[in-house]
């Protein structure tokens, strides 16, 4: 069976992953545009949705209440136990099943799936073959017609971040967003968890193209955040509502953007059988 390292394992057992999409402002903006996303790709309830690497199942608890059959796969042993929690909590509309695997081997039947979230996966697996291999299974067990939703990183996330965060004062983050740039491996070695784990950092266009390897028809790539997470009152802005209103659909007007895709902290390939 596929592990992953021991430096992301270790990483998600010490932070607050099942609360970073509903504690802070920017991980409240990830989550509503996600859904937003989804929505549109998904077919109707109640269709089987995998979603793997669904971590502690903020994704996966929302398809549930609106009638998806939705299967849990993740290889964090916490965030299935968080999961397990979370399903419990909705018992009109628990979680089909949550298991403890990996996306590179997953243990479902050939075109089992109407539709697959690959939401995590993709950026944690650092080899370009091994990010192949989780597509590829994505492809196994979706059915003809179905949709793939993956999510990447940007390339360029990390020094965004830094201006914005005023974080290059620091001689060994600024070797982190270096390294980010030159190789799209994010790799953290000083401990310091607000550097984040072993991550890989795609260009917009390089997702499309893993996408298409894979065997999928890339229908297109999204930006997630767009620019708006990098607004200094953007905290402001959100806890707005009609603020909020205005944030959102600036977002959707510029989502598919080439110039601007690599501007957002995360983005979203649409593959379709």
């Amino acid at each position: 069976m596929y592990q992953l390292s021991d430096e992301i394992l270790s990483f998600y057992r010490q932070t607050q992953e099942s609360k970073r999409l509903t504690t802070h402002t920017k991980g409240q903006l990830e989550f509503v545009r996600t859904q937003e996303i989804i929505t549109r790709y998904l077919p109707p309830p109640p269709a089987v949705v995998l979603d793997i690497g669904g971590g502690s199942g903020p994704y996966a608890c929302w398809l549930a209440k609106v009638g998806y059959e939705v299967h849990l796969v993740d290889p964090v042993d916490l965030h299935i136990e968080q999961a397990k929690e979370a399903s419990n909590l909705q018992i009109e509309h628990p979680i089909a099943s949550i298991s403890l695997g990996d996306a590179r081997d997953l243990r479902f039947s050939s075109m089992s799936a109407d539709a697959v979230l690959l939401l995590g996966p993709l950026y944690h697996l650092v080899a370009k073959d091994e990010r192949l291999l989780a597509l590829k299974e994505a492809y196994r067990v979706l059915r003809n017609g179905g949709a793939m939703v993956a999510a990447g990183i940007s390339r360029f996330a990390s020094m965004l971040d830094s201006f914005f965060e005023d974080r290059f004062r620091t001689p060994v983050h600024m070797d982190i967003v270096q390294n980010d740039l030159e190789t799209g491996y994010h790799r953290n070695l000083t401990g310091d968890l607000n550097y984040f784990t072993d991550a890989y950092l795609h260009r917009p266009e390089e997702l499309g193209s893993e996408v298409v390897k894979a065997g999928f028809q890339h229908q297109t790539t999204l930006a997630v955040e767009g620019p708006a997470w990098l607004f200094e009152s953007f905290k402001n802005y959100w806890t707005d509502p009609d603020l909020r209103s205005v944030v959102l659909d600036l977002i959707r007007k510029v989502e598919a953007e080439p110039s601007l895709l690599g501007m957002s902290a995360h983005i979203l390939a649409i593959g379709t059988k």
